[in-house]
């Protein structure tokens, strides 16, 4: 009983005591946060599932000529003999194309697919084997192939009938060598070396988050149009023009040879053409798991500001609080974490937010007024609350700016802290309540 007392009438250990169970109640908050990762890798399992059966993000690459060659190795004792490839690209290459999509659901977890509808013509130079310092006699332009990269060949729709030089050719499944591409679909049209050719045709693909391009032309136009909102430009070329509105979106590509890393024709394995590519993203106007673990992230700055206003409380009006009171208030803020994920699943956002933080808000007030007895208080508490969750979605929504807001946000309520207690003699504090500790252990 009289280390109790003693407990009861010192700042010092009570404000021990409050920094104890802060720290304590870190500890579920990153349970909390483990939670939120949880969830949203059950999400991405989800997503990823439909995907694989309607069509993964794609990448279109192509069409590339591969040529084989005969190539020679060995000694003048015995020289062997081995089939290698000659790759050549696009003069110019143009895509125009149209992106649908679509929203799917699967039990809570929302996916986002799409169709596409792509039109891609172009050129190519002419072949010149001795470009490549072949021997004319050991190019073997008979056996030459045109392949196009597609990443995920599930998402294939229909046939893909190739117009070669105005004759056409249905594309089969397969590359038959993977220097340059390791997925798609191929043709074995006739090709006269020093002759140019022309190309066109059209793909219908299903796809989800996104739709990439490679840029094999010497010079690469693409140009999609979408009804999605919220497209991202990804990789490593962004639109040269673009057009963004809540109808959709426009967008043109301009890419030339000079801004890739890999010429227009080599031999073998040398290149990797596809980390050259470009496109879009279609991102979900909200991703819920990310901003709560935003939030799940503020959880130390709540527990410490909550506890500093019912501290401050305390030290002012000189009413005691147990600390056991202190661990039930932190355990409601934490609370708010749960009560956001799970609402956030089932509603948008802003409205999961205001649910959750207007639950424990009133829960807290509530608890607060049957602890202080008192209105006023009660209503500090209150306002103190409103104040906090309300800034907090505020940083939400301004996430470039947040450790700015955030930072002038402490300056402030720190400024205001030292404000209200600037009067405050804490010796003679201090002072009091070691006397009044020493009374209780004399009586």
């Amino acid at each position: 009983m009289m280390s109790f007392l003693n407990l009861k009438h010192s700042i010092g250990a009570r404000l021990s005591i409050i920094a104890f169970l802060t720290l304590v109640l870190l500890i579920p908050s990153f349970l909390i946060q483990d939670l939120i990762s949880e969830r949203e890798s059950r999400r991405d399992s989800v997503v990823e599932e439909v995907s694989q059966k309607w069509g993964k993000g794609q990448k279109i690459t192509g069409p590339v000529i591969s040529v084989p060659y005969r190539y020679y190795f060995g000694n003048d004792d015995e020289v062997e003999q081995a089939i290698r490839y000659a790759h050549f690209l696009p003069e110019d290459l143009s895509i125009e194309g149209s992106i649908v999509p679509e929203e799917r659901y699967r039990g809570i977890y929302k996916v986002i697919v799409y169709n596409s509808s792509l039109s891609i013509s172009g050129n190519f130079a002419s072949i010149v084997p001795s470009s490549l310092n072949i021997p004319p006699e050991d190019f073997m332009i008979e056996e030459a192939f045109v392949s196009v990269g597609i990443s995920d060949m599930t998402g294939i729709k229909e046939a893909i009938i190739i117009n070669w030089d105005n004759e056409e050719y249905t594309a089969n499944p397969g590359i038959e060598s993977n220097d340059v591409l390791e997925s798609g679909i191929s043709i074995s049209p006739e090709l006269i070396a020093g002759k140019k050719s022309h190309f066109n045709f059209e793909i219908n693909l299903n796809g989800s988050s996104g739709l990439l391009f490679t840029p094999v032309g010497e010079q690469t136009n693409v140009q999609l149009t979408s009804g999605w909102p919220n497209p991202s430009f990804t990789g490593n070329f962004l639109p040269a023009d673009r057009e963004i509105n809540s109808s959709g979106f426009n967008a043109a590509w301009n890419v030339l040879h000079l801004n890739r890393n890999f010429p227009q024709q080599w031999v073998g394995a040398n290149q990797r053409i596809s980390d050259s590519a470009f496109g879009v993203d279609l991102l979900l106007s909200v991703d819920e798991y990310q901003k709560t673990m935003r939030t799940a992230k503020y959880a130390i700055m709540f527990i410490s500001l909550t506890f500093l206003t019912f501290f401050m409380i305390e030290l002012l009006s000189k009413r005691v609080i147990h600390p056991v009171q202190y661990l039930l208030i932190g355990l409601a803020l934490l609370v708010f974490y749960t009560l956001l994920l799970a609402i956030s699943e089932y509603l948008v956002f802003k409205v999961a937010y205001l649910l959750a933080s207007a639950a424990i808000i009133l829960l807290i007030t509530i608890y607060s007024y049957s602890v202080l007895s008192d209105k006023l208080k009660t209503g500090i508490v209150f306002g103190v609350l409103v104040i906090l969750y309300g800034y907090l979605y505020i940083l939400m929504q301004l996430q470039d700016y947040a450790l700015l807001m955030g930072s002038l946000g402490l300056f402030v309520i720190l400024a205001l802290v030292m404000f209200l207690t600037r009067n405050i003699d804490w010796f003679k504090i201090m002072s009091h309540q070691n006397q009044g500790a020493i009374k209780s252990k004399t009586n």
